[in-house]
């Protein structure tokens, strides 16, 4: 079969890696892709935005399956556009991405159907927004509800943190029209699990647990990214925690979604906060988590394509997901100056190495120039992840790799699973 995937970065690498390990792909493509993704598949100058010539292209080459790994395209509808078209897709229909496209919509469902999460309000007028922050308990975190690449959540200190956080979200509207609705939040602490499933509208298949590292600096400082490095499985991803979450926020999700007309197909992905009150959801995702996906999808037994289509066709309740019983960790070598200002276009070298079995590394940032060498092209480079028996061999094993790759400006942080040691 033909599989088209819609994306450029390492989520979509990963993707492309466990397709292409499915006996039942001949050829994949990738829009629009990436230098590392080129190793695996055809990548086509389309952009992910590019609904009809997308769809258009799907048709013309008799794509039979499209896996979108993407937010944006997602929240924009690219599934019904497809779906119009005739053409098998993965993804949830946009009524369906509301889940992740709206913070506020996503918190008024949990609200709803008593689905464990921080209390909030919502507030669409930054003047409404100020006065109940005179009266709030602090600190408190503020979220701009549309989409804003992982970046559009403030955690203030104080009134006055507070004040300069509604002025860039509402105001100065530094994440766009993301920020036209705002959600102020209780600040939750506790540990941070991230949680992919499989969706077919009503059943739910839960994958291996992960756990993200946002913070662009060591010791979790400085500004939020799209993310640093994560490991699998969580450590703090108890069997209580599994049978709590099951009970109280899974499948309580699927049946919400499904009760509300936009029954999801899919994944979602869960970040929840482990609280002395127990999980607490503190987000969802319509699609993959990256660099999640690097961690989880390695470890993952079954064909890839035989769980998605499962989720199309609704009959996910006749799969049995299975993971290895091993670890992986992924650290992101960045370009020094992320999130805010860096340089790119630097030649990337050191691949030999990698082996695809226990030593991936997932391209994000990458390009070629005009003599087909690698050159960096984004943020975030390269993910480069490991397997190992366990999590502390998993995470040696990934930092003896970051050392095989080298350019101008590297960056990456020194701690990505340094969590674990405390277990």
């Amino acid at each position: 079969m033909k599989v088209l995937v819609v994306g450029s970065g390492g989520r979509e690498h990963a993707i492309v890696t466990s397709v292409a390990k499915s006996p039942r792909v001949d050829k994949i493509y990738c829009a629009p892709g990436n230098a590392g993704i080129a190793g695996l598949a055809e990548c086509v100058s389309i952009g992910a935005m590019e609904f009809d010539r997308l769809a258009a292209f799907a048709k013309e080459k008799e794509i039979d399956f499209t896996i979108v790994g993407m937010d944006d395209p997602l929240v924009g509808g690219i599934v019904d556009v497809f779906e119009q078209e005739g053409l098998k897709v993965f993804g949830p229909r946009k009524n369906a991405a509301i889940l992740e496209g709206s913070k506020a919509f996503s918190k008024d469902l949990m609200k709803k159907y008593n689905i464990p999460t921080a209390a909030y309000e919502n507030f669409t007028r930054p003047e409404a927004a100020l006065s109940y922050l005179e009266t709030a308990k602090f600190p408190v975190v503020l979220k701009a509800d549309g989409l804003a690449l992982g970046k559009g959540v403030l955690i203030c200190n104080t009134l006055e943190e507070a004040k300069d956080g509604v002025r860039t979200i509402m105001q100065d509207k530094k994440f766009g029209d993301a920020g036209n609705t705002m959600v102020i939040e209780e600040f939750m602490t506790g540990r941070e699990v991230s949680v992919l499933s499989f969706v077919d509208g009503k059943t739910i298949r839960i994958m291996s647990s992960a756990q993200d590292h946002k913070r662009a600096l060591d010791h979790d400082e400085g500004l939020n990214t799209g993310g640093m490095g994560t490991f699998s499985p969580s450590p703090f991803y108890t069997s209580e925690v599994d049978e709590f979450c099951k009970k109280y926020i899974y499948q309580a999700t699927v049946d919400a979604m499904a009760k509300e007309g936009r029954p999801f197909t899919g994944v979602i992905f869960f970040g929840l906060m482990l609280t002395e009150d127990g999980p607490k959801v503190l987000e969802y995702n319509a699609r993959f988590g990256d660099p999640e996906a690097q961690v989880v999808l390695p470890r993952m037994k079954n064909d890839m394509i035989d769980v998605m289509e499962a989720c199309v066709d609704g009959t996910l309740d006749t799969v049995d997901l299975q993971f290895e019983d091993n670890a992986a960790v992924c650290v992101v070598l960045a370009s020094d100056g992320y999130p805010v200002s860096y340089e790119k276009g630097y030649p990337v070298s050191g691949f030999e190495k990698f082996d695809q079995k226990e030593y991936f590394c997932f391209h994000a940032g990458t390009a070629f120039d005009e003599n087909k060498n690698i050159v960096t092209a984004g943020g975030r480079v390269l993910g480069i992840t490991a397997t190992g028996s366990d999590l502390k061999e998993a995470r040696r094993k990934a930092y003896e790799a970051t050392e095989w790759i080298s350019f101008e400006n590297k960056y990456m942080r020194s701690d990505i699973g340094k969590a674990i040691d405390e277990v």
